[in-house]
This record gives structure tokens, C-alpha cells and sequence, in this order.
């Protein structure tokens, strides 16, 4: 199968020759007809599996072929991110793919100024990209009309609701022309995603590219359980070690950032961070250096780290485990792409069990466990399977009390007939089922 044989016009095939694609992947291959033919679209794939140029490309020839010139402070089509950064790779994406066509695309997000964005869609947008808190502000401040809208694309609508923008997809929903199609593109499907879909989809064609909440099995993925206080000398070690030249590193916080990075540069390694306090040029900056090679470790958060394409990445490092389960998949998706394979290491200390039993009910398998020499750690790290439990280590049976002195005592069911050898307590696991509730909110 080729690109052409998919119904491609001519400059969207010459912008893909240009760029490098050769044959189309799995998602692009069902996608693309789908979208020209009008479908509304909900797709599970995986970072990595080209999900942009899926929705992209069939969309840019819809606006090419079909309905009339964009109107001033209007848009054609809206592609809405939960971060800057996915909505700025995106959008240069796009423009990509754009590059032979006479259509006009742009990103708005906020922690930038509006003005400029509003100046901007004063002549109108074929395609906008836009985070949803910054659309709805350009709406209610009639910057951006929607009545001219004729597709509507959700990218990563997971995070969206993981990070918290129920209330505002409600809101976008209501400014949304009814006759419109709809695209849904998610990382791994929840219940909440299904029913969100419902909402919004008018009978959706589904695709599933990879395994329901499974990671790609280009990645070994392994587990280093160690003291939590000992979690930066272990990392330190290991990198020199296995002579790390490019690693991308995740932190549950933004001190927790802020703190590695600095023990790493105490130590003379070129390391740099980005979370959501940083501005947005030091963080582009920051990548910039880290993807040709003048950083060698790029500390993230996952709200920062969302989104980011490095070609090649050979590993990631999760310092923290995640608190959403989800956000597993998503991080160790940056690495093993297009083919390639990859390693994610995850530092596990005891309290983060019930997050590592999380993970693993999500993905199905028990992660392999390595234990680093002189890094073994004081609080063991419990067992876990599979199915969501944790196997707390039997305790040892008590010994029955014996009587002292001279005296005479009551032993209740202890007689004088003999130590009744002690029963053996069976392992009893305890079920930990993290519960997320990430849905829309209902009106009171």
C-alpha cells in the first residue's frame, strides 16, 4: 500500500515525499480513507504510530477540495491539545504537510499573550490549533467565531481529561456547530474516553492500532527497587555505568525537577529540566539543546514533557513513578519509535508499590525486577502481579505462651498435652485498585 493509492492529491504526496514517508503505518492506512469519506473517527493509538499525519493530511485535502474561503476571526477546522508544546508540534506538523497547499494554520495556548493571537484570526485560519483554555478565552472575547466550523479533531483527548479539562471540553461542545465531523485520537481508551466519545461522535468508525492500554513491545522495560533517599545516587550510577549519552528522565514534581537537576550539574553531568513554572522559551530552549545532544539529560514533569518527539530516543527513566497509570504508557512511548527499540528503567522505592501495581493491572504484565549491588534497599519493595495486587510477605506465627514461676496459670487452650505445632498463615494478597474519575461533571 502507498500514500497515492490512498487518494492523496498530488502536493499532499509531494509533502510526504519530501518529508520522508514512504509507506503508510497502520492508523494512517485506516484512518486517511475514513476521513475523507466524511467519517467521524475514534482511534486508540499509541504516541509514535504517526496518529498526526492520520487525521492531518485527509483533513488538509478536505479544506482544499471542499467548502468556501475561511471568514474573518473564523477557523475551518479545530485540532485542540491539552498542552503548548503538543499543540506547538502539532501545528508544525501541519504546516508540513501544508507546505504545497494555499491554506493558512496557527497555534494558540495560553502563557503567552492573547493580543497577538487575537490579531492573528483577524483574517481567519484553515486550521487552528488550539489548548482548550485559550480557545474558550478567544471565543468570549469574540476573537474566534465557530459557526464556519467544519471539523473538529481531539488529540490526546486522555490527557485532556487527566488533566482536569472535563468542564471546559463541555463548554467548546457548546460553542461547536451540530453538523460538523467529529475525530477522536487517544493514547489508550477509558471508560471515560468511551463515554466523552458518546457524547460527541455520530457513529464513529474505531480503530485500535496496538493492544488496549499496552506498550509497545519495542521497549524493555524493567524495575530497580532502592531507598527512596538513595533514588539520585542509584540513577547516577547506573548512567555511568551503562554510559548514558541520551536520557530522558521523569520526576513526579516540579521541586523533584528542580532538585535532581541541580545534584546532576553539582556533579558535573550536563543536565537541564522543564516543568510548567518555567517560561515557555526556557523550555523550548532546554529541548532544543537536549535534542542535538548538547544536554545529556532532560529532566521532565509530565504535563512539560507531553507531546515531545525525539528522534531516536534510546531511554527513558522514570526517577518517580507516575500517580495516574495512564501517564506510564505515555512516558515510556517516547522511546522504541518507527521500529526502534528502546529501554524504560523505573527507581521503585516501597511506598510507590501501589502506583507499580497500577501500572501493571494496566498493562497486563508484571514488570521484571533487578536488584542493583550495594543498592539493595532497607524497605522492601512488596511483590506484585498482574491482576492489581500486592502480596504482603505472611507474617511469622507466634509462638504459644509457656507458663513461669511456680504457680499455676490459665493457658487457656494451651494444655499440658504437647506444643501444638503452629499453623502456617496462607499469603493474602491485598487488592489495590487505584480509582480515577476523570469523566465530565455533571450539573448540579
Amino acid at each position: 500500500m502507498t500514500f497515492a493509492t490512498l487518494g492523496l492529491i498530488e502536493p499532499l504526496l509531494r509533502a510526504l515525499e519530501t518529508l520522508g514517508y514512504q509507506t503508510p503505518t497502520p492508523v494512517q492506512a485506516q484512518a486517511i480513507p475514513a476521513v475523507l469519506a466524511g467519517r467521524d473517527l475514534m482511534a486508540a493509538a499509541q504516541t509514535g504510530t504517526g496518529k498526526t499525519a492520520g487525521f492531518a493530511v485527509p483533513l488538509l485535502q478536505l479544506l482544499t477540495m471542499e467548502g468556501p474561503k475561511v471568514a474573518a476571526n473564523s477557523a475551518r477546522a479545530l485540532i485542540l491539545c491539552p498542552t503548548r508544546e503538543l499543540a506547538e508540534q502539532v501545528h508544525a506538523s501541519v504546516a508540513e504537510y501544508a507546505q504545497n497547499l494555499p491554506l493558512t494554520t496557527y497555534a494558540v495556548y495560553g502563557g503567552v499573550s492573547i493580543n497577538p493571537q487575537m490579531m492573528k484570526l483577524r483574517k481567519g485560519v484553515d486550521i487552528l490549533v488550539a489548548t482548550p483554555g485559550r480557545l474558550i478565552d478567544l471565543f468570549r472575547q469574540n476573537a474566534l467565531k465557530l459557526n464556519q466550523l467544519q471539523t473538529l479533531v481531539l488529540d490526546e483527548a486522555d490527557r485532556m481529561l487527566d488533566l482536569g479539562f472535563s468542564e471546559e471540553l463541555a463548554n467548546i461542545y457548546r460553542m461547536l456547530p451540530k453538523k460538523r465531523q467529529t475525530l477522536l485520537f487517544s493514547a489508550t481508551f477509558s471508560d471515560e474516553i468511551r463515554t466523552l466519545a458518546g457524547q460527541m461522535l455520530n457513529d464513529p468508525l474505531t480503530i485500535e492500532v496496538s493492544p488496549r492500554n499496552v506498550a509497545a513491545n519495542t521497549v524493555k522495560q524493567w524495575v530497580v527497587p532502592v531507598d527512596k533517599k538513595r533514588k539520585a545516587e542509584l540513577f547516577v550510577h547506573l548512567m555511568r555505568k551503562g554510559r548514558w549519552k541520551q536520557v530522558l528522565v521523569f520526576a513526579k514534581t516540579r521541586n523533584g525537577v528542580d532538585a535532581l537537576v541541580d545534584k546532576l550539574q553539582g556533579l558535573g553531568i550536563n543536565a537541564d529540566g522543564i516543568h510548567g513554572d518555567k517560561p515557555q522559551a526556557t523550555r523550548q530552549r532546554a529541548l532544543d539543546r537536549f535534542k542535538s545532544s548538547d544536554v545529556q539529560i532532560l529532566v521532565a514533569t509530565d504535563v512539560a514533557a507531553r507531546g515531545l518527539d525525539i528522534e531516536d530516543l534510546p531511554l527513558v527513566v522514570n526517577f518517580d513513578l507516575p500517580i495516574v497509570a495512564e501517564d506510564y504508557i505515555h512516558r515510556i512511548g517516547r522511546t522504541g519509535r518507527a521500529g526502534n527499540t528502546g529501554e524504560a528503567i523505573s527507581l521503585v522505592c516501597a511506598d510507590e508499590v501501589n502506583m507499580l501495581s497500577a501500572i501493571e493491572m494496566l498493562t497486563r504484565q508484571t514488570l521484571n525486577r533487578h536488584m542493583e549491588q550495594d543498592f539493595e534497599p532497607e524497605h522492601r519493595v512488596p511483590d506484585t502481579d498482574a491482576s492489581g495486587q500486592v502480596v504482603k510477605k505472611p507474617k511469622k506465627p507466634k509462638k504459644p505462651k509457656t507458663s513461669g514461676g511456680g504457680g499455676k496459670r490459665n493457658l487457656g487452650k494451651w494444655v499440658d498435652s504437647g506444643d501444638a505445632a503452629p499453623v502456617e498463615p496462607s499469603i493474602k494478597p491485598v487488592r489495590k485498585v487505584p480509582v480515577f474519575n476523570t469523566g465530565p461533571r455533571k450539573k448540579k
